[in-house]
Parts: C-alpha cells; structure tokens; sequence
C-alpha cells in the first residue's frame, strides 16, 4: 500500500452508496486517504434523495458526478469497496476487495436511505481505523 492509501467505492449506478461513502471517507479520513467511486453502469446523475440526506449531516454531494469506473482507477487503488455489482466488478489479484452488502436507495424513502447512510458511516469509520493505524 501506498503512503496515501486508494479506496475506489463501486455500486452499479454511481449515483447513491459509493457517493455517500466517498463523501464519508473524504470527510472522516482527514485528507490521508485517497478517495475515487465509480459504477459499472452510471446514472445520469447522483441520487436526490442520497444528495438529501448527506446534506443533512452537513457533507454537500450536490455537486458530485457520477463516474463509470475504469480499469486503470481500479488497478490503481488498495483497496475496492464493491456495493452490489457481483459480478459486473472486475477481479485484479492483489487488490483487497470488501463486500458491503448494503440496500441499493434508489426509489427508496428518505428514512430508508437515513439508514443505508448510517450503517455506510459506521462502515466507512472502520475503514479509516484500518487504513490509519
């Protein structure tokens, strides 16, 4: 690993999970990490209702892009983080990949992605533990 540890978060549309963690991380990491999200399949834009409730934490998304994840981005991280691709998530030997199982917000109410929001937080404040100590 790298000095500056690379995550790279990945969901299919880019456009909820890996934004709100990205943004977690961006925030909790303190500048020590490197942080980049992509999608296999990317929406046209960031989901309003994820844009909603991190902004409701005080972390502005609303600027955010979404991203296709490329296969250089994900060579060139330490660690991915996939967010419900399966197996539209290419496999490169040597990188440490997590799994988070979380519900995909789309479509969801705003208490639903309070939640996915909580439990990404809780997630990405593991990560930062690891990646710094």
């Amino acid at each position: 690993m790298t000095d500056e540890p690379q995550v790279l978060f990945v969901c299919v549309h880019n456009a909820g999970r890996s934004q709100m963690a990205a943004a977690w991380l961006r925030e909790l990491g303190g500048g020590r990490i490197r942080v980049r999200s992509g999608g296999t399949e990317p929406a046209d834009q960031v989901n309003p209702v994820a844009v909603e409730v991190m902004a409701e934490v005080g972390i502005d998304i609303s600027e955010e892009k979404t991203h296709e994840m490329s296969a250089a981005t994900l060579q060139e991280s330490d660690v991915v983080v996939t967010m419900g691709c399966g197996d539209d998530c290419p496999y490169y030997p040597g990188k440490r990949y997590e799994d988070w199982p979380l519900e995909d917000p789309a479509g969801k109410d705003v208490e639903t992605v309070r939640r996915i929001r909580d439990a990404i937080r809780q997630r990405v404040e593991n990560l930062v533990r690891e990646l710094t100590a």
